[in-house]
């Protein structure tokens, strides 16, 4: 898959207005482009990806064995979930009520870059989901690279 130039890094928590928008930190602008697709993640997470990497995963998605019910039943829920989003002049998306509500997101959030996109957390989920994978760092780094 296509990774952006530069790739997302790093974690940002910022705030949801009252509208359901937030701000895409300043440093990751440059890689996000002028709109990005807004797609269910998972460990109820958003996923937000630019139209390079969202063009790629969904060719590698659509791929798929048309007989498998599996597959097809991702396919329906990822793509009918997921929705081109615009940033506004201030670096803001506005999320659907529906996303916000699959993902918990409340009013603080955190963006956290994994390379080729951004997932976004409710803060409370992503301190929890970081305690207890922290100790197994290690183990998962050998398993990713292990299996390459």
């Amino acid at each position: 898959m296509l990774l952006p130039d530069p790739p997302f890094t790093g974690q940002f928590l910022r705030s949801l207005d009252d509208k359901g928008r937030v701000a895409i930190p300043k440093s990751l602008r440059r890689s996000c482009g002028e709109s990005l697709y807004l797609a269910p993640g998972t460990d109820e997470s958003l996923a937000l990806y630019p139209k390079s990497v969202f063009i790629s995963l969904a060719e590698r998605i659509s791929v798929g064995n048309p007989a498998d019910a599996q597959a097809r039943a991702f396919r329906r829920l990822f793509f009918a979930q997921t929705q081109m989003v615009n940033l506004d002049a201030q670096g803001r998306i506005l999320i659907p009520a529906e996303l916000l509500r699959q993902a918990g997101l409340k009013k603080e959030v955190v963006f956290i870059g994994v390379g080729t996109h951004l997932e976004l957390w409710d803060r409370e989920r992503w301190e929890q989901y970081l305690a207890s994978k922290a100790m197994q760092y290690d183990k998962l780094a050998e398993q990713t690279f292990h299996s390459q």
